[in-house]
């Protein structure tokens, strides 16, 4: 090819939106990460204090209750109170009010938005083979990807003190999934970009993150997860009604019964649903017919918002469950102003768009709906999910687990920033681990504190609370 025609072509290809060549293109990305270290050193991060106009955690719960179910928020409450892990797994909006003062590089990602540790998990890919990645994206957004490894780590922190480990062994933890985020991120950066999107094959993450402590609990939580499925659940929660039909049992508070105008609504709410998922998975859809639909309780932050299950069968008379579930502007919206983002028209859509750009493999029957008026998510319910309680996990399996996640994060995080811009800032020694693993420390203790005034608020009656639902 003639310089002429080359140059011809790197046109084409620079218009069709596509890198032409080695052009250097990764060099400059990497010296430009590196040229971020003098702005944004990697010890600034280490920093926390809360600033002056913090509200209260009490202020923050009440506020993040508007709009919700008001009979439903006491259990909301009561979750949330059961440990300083499950006070942070339920103020994602509060840690985002605290992130908006650290130190960021202005590299931009889309972030999971609450990334703790619990909610990395397993689930079954199209043809029931088990994946892992992160599982939850309510609150997904594009922001600085420094927000979702900060959340991580200090999540880690906190399932370590709840599991009785020591305070070394938990800031070790919080350390290692900082530095497993950084070498994943420049593993990432030297692979082609297809090998790069896919890479940390799910049957290679144990030994990618020399994870061989945790091998056992994941084959455990694998050979459980794979029979969490619609029918197992379709089989436990519904009865034979006299036309033969099916409809679900109520087991309240979890799971309890709808109107006939609820019910209705959310059936045709599936309708739009299915012009959003893709033409293959319309024609399979269309081979089901809906049965009954129930109102379910799910998460600890979610709690209060509206959530459904629909029971569908095929012409066999087998189940399939769907998730009809609110979606809910992001927590971290508020505190993203002034770099650019902004809310997207529907945010049940906003939330399966951004699950599919983090995850290598998605369920194959996420879309969106609008229910009288509200935006919702559509999943496919139970299907194959298994997770590992962190808060549980013996002291040399909390550093397995440190070690997976923040791969897994580095890998769902480079799927829409650059790898080796990332990389190029995180470098090659532990400095940036230990800034982090300080910062997870500290609001780890904030975190601890607020969920002490959490606990007093309950005691005194201020905010009402049921307990072990």
């Amino acid at each position: 090819m003639t310089t002429g025609e080359d140059t011809k072509v790197r046109r084409q290809f620079a218009v069709a939106g596509f890198a032409a060549g080695p052009d250097g293109r990764a060099r400059r990305a990497r010296e430009q990460g590196k040229a971020l270290r003098e702005r944004v050193p990697w010890k600034s991060h280490a920093e926390f204090a809360a600033t002056t106009d913090r509200p209260t955690a009490v202020e923050a719960i009440e506020a993040s209750n508007a709009g919700r179910i008001p009979g439903l928020v006491p259990i909301r409450v009561g979750r949330m109170a059961a440990t300083p892990f499950a006070f942070l797994r339920g103020s994602a909006g509060l840690m985002a009010a605290d992130l908006a003062s650290t130190p960021v590089t202005g590299i931009d990602a889309q972030l999971c938005g609450d990334a703790h540790a619990a909610n990395f998990g397993l689930y079954g890919d199209a043809r029931g083979q088990l994946v892992m990645d992160i599982n939850d994206f309510d609150e997904t957004v594009p922001g600085p990807w420094e927000w979702d490894l900060k959340r991580l780590a200090t999540s880690l922190v906190l399932a370590g003190r709840a599991a009785g480990a020591s305070e070394t062994t938990a800031r070790a933890a919080a350390q290692h999934a900082a530095c497993s985020y950084r070498r994943t991120m420049r593993t990432l950066a030297k692979l082609p970009a297809l090998d790069a999107w896919n890479a940390v094959a799910d049957e290679q993450l144990v030994s990618f993150a020399e994870a061989h402590d945790l091998a056992d609990v994941l084959r455990k939580v694998g050979a459980k997860a794979l029979g969490n499925t619609s029918a197992r659940f379709a089989a436990r929660s519904t009865t034979r009604t006299a036309d033969g039909g099916r409809r679900f049992t109520a087991a309240p508070p979890v799971l309890t019964e709808v109107t006939d105008a609820t019910a209705r609504a959310v059936a045709e709410a599936l309708g739009p649903y299915v012009a959003t998922v893709p033409a293959e998975v319309r024609t399979l859809l269309s081979r089901y017919r809906v049965q009954d639909v129930a109102f379910r309780i799910v998460g600890t932050g979610s709690v209060g918002t509206r959530s459904y299950v629909v029971l569908l069968t095929d012409h066999r008379d087998q189940p399939l469950v769907l998730q009809v579930k609110e979606a809910r502007p992001s927590v971290l919206l508020p505190y993203l102003d002034g770099r650019g983002q902004r809310q997207e028209e529907h945010e049940g859509k906003r939330v399966v768009l951004g699950q599919k750009h983090m995850q290598v493999v998605s369920d194959a029957l996420l879309g969106w709906t609008t229910v009288d008026g509200l935006p919702y998510q559509v999943r496919q319910f139970r299907n194959r999910k298994g997770s590992v309680d962190p808060a549980a996990l013996q002291p040399e399996q909390l550093d397995d687990y440190a070690r997976i996640t923040g791969a897994l994060l580095a890998r769902a995080h480079a799927h829409t920033a650059d790898p080796g811009l990332l990389a190029g800032y995180c470098g090659k020694g532990e400095a940036l681990d230990e800034a982090i693993a300080a910062f997870a420390v500290a609001y780890a203790d904030r975190t601890e504190a607020d969920h002490a005034e959490l606990v007093a608020a309950v005691r005194s009656g201020r905010l009402p609370a049921e307990q072990g639902v």
